[in-house]
């Protein structure tokens, strides 16, 4: 079947929004640097079997808390694992959609999860409210404001604390924080959107109220959508440190950087900080790599406007 002059002229123009997006993102000193950090990360992860010889959860009973050696690039924990595996195979934990070993049943991607989730959502709920309007908007962000009224890390504890630790319950800790920064987020530019004219040209075809929030409207707000998604994935990421830190993140002996971080503490004072060294850079590497690329992508991007 023949394609149709629409057909062509709409993938002429997704291949255009396709390269302004690179233009802008190459354009950025900023971006790039957070790129290549971010890039850095998810290759470690997805190639982390290639990357070493042993297992996050393989033991040298003869090498505990060794600093970096050839054997061990990075040094070895409390149990003699290797640090420099349990740190990439941490990086599937909060980044790569795989499982995170063969020999334990943890999803992968906890952070992206969490995060994909609440977009899915909140972006419902902001929809919802800025289109509708009137009292379902007013019940929907009451109830959105009197969460964002909770201290973050406080709301934290309190749902995980109240379903337990596990991957799939940060994941929904996750999901159930991020949900009412982009429930409003998607709300105010709804409500610019929905007074433009091809909105009003939907609406005379008498298109349904969800087709036009969710193929008119929703479409048109993906650019602040997607960098405000890139700084909630290195929230996320700094929760689940805490989390793990504090003894709620992932169940042992998952390879979790919080719950390293929190095991390594103990022996700092007595010689070996290596492994709460590592795993604490790798939380802070990330997580500035990603709030990086998201302020260099919006600062250009705003040039274009």
């Amino acid at each position: 079947m023949p394609e149709t002059v629409e057909t062509k002229n709409l993938k002429k123009t997704k291949k255009v929004q396709i390269k302004e997006m690179f233009a802008i993102l190459l354009s950025s000193k900023i971006a790039m640097v957070g790129l290549v950090i971010v890039l850095f990360w998810v290759f470690v992860a997805l190639f982390a079997p290639l990357l070493t010889p042993y297992t996050p959860y393989e033991q040298d009973w003869k090498a505990p808390n060794q600093g970096p050696s050839a054997e061990h690039i990075l040094g070895t924990d409390e149990l003699g694992r290797d640090l420099w595996t349990r740190l990439i195979y941490g990086a599937r934990v909060v980044l790569v959609v795989l499982p995170v070993s063969e020999n334990i049943s943890l999803p992968g991607g906890t952070a992206i999860w969490g995060v994909v989730v609440a977009l899915f959502i909140g972006a419902t709920l902001g929809l919802i409210g800025g289109y509708k309007g009137g009292w379902i908007d007013e019940v929907v962000m009451r109830l959105l404001d009197a969460m964002m009224a909770i201290p973050v890390i406080l709301l934290y504890l309190i749902i995980v604390v109240a379903i337990g630790a596990s991957a799939v319950n940060v994941v929904i800790a996750i999901s159930i924080v991020g949900v009412p920064g982009i429930a409003r987020l998607v709300r105010s530019l709804t409500l610019d959107i929905k007074t433009r004219e091809y909105i009003r040209a939907a609406e005379t075809r008498g298109e349904s109220a969800w087709f036009i929030m969710f193929v008119e409207i929703l479409p048109n707000t993906r650019g602040p959508i997607i960098i405000d998604a890139m700084l909630r994935i290195g929230y996320a990421i700094f929760a689940m440190g805490t989390l793990g830190f504090l003894g709620l993140g992932m169940p042992p002996p998952s390879p979790d950087w919080g719950s390293m971080v929190a095991k390594g503490r103990a022996f700092i004072l007595t010689g070996n900080p290596y492994a709460a060294l590592w795993p604490s850079l790798a939380i802070a590497s990330l997580v500035v790599g990603l709030n990086l690329l998201a302020d260099g992508i919006r600062e250009e991007s705003m040039r274009y406007q």
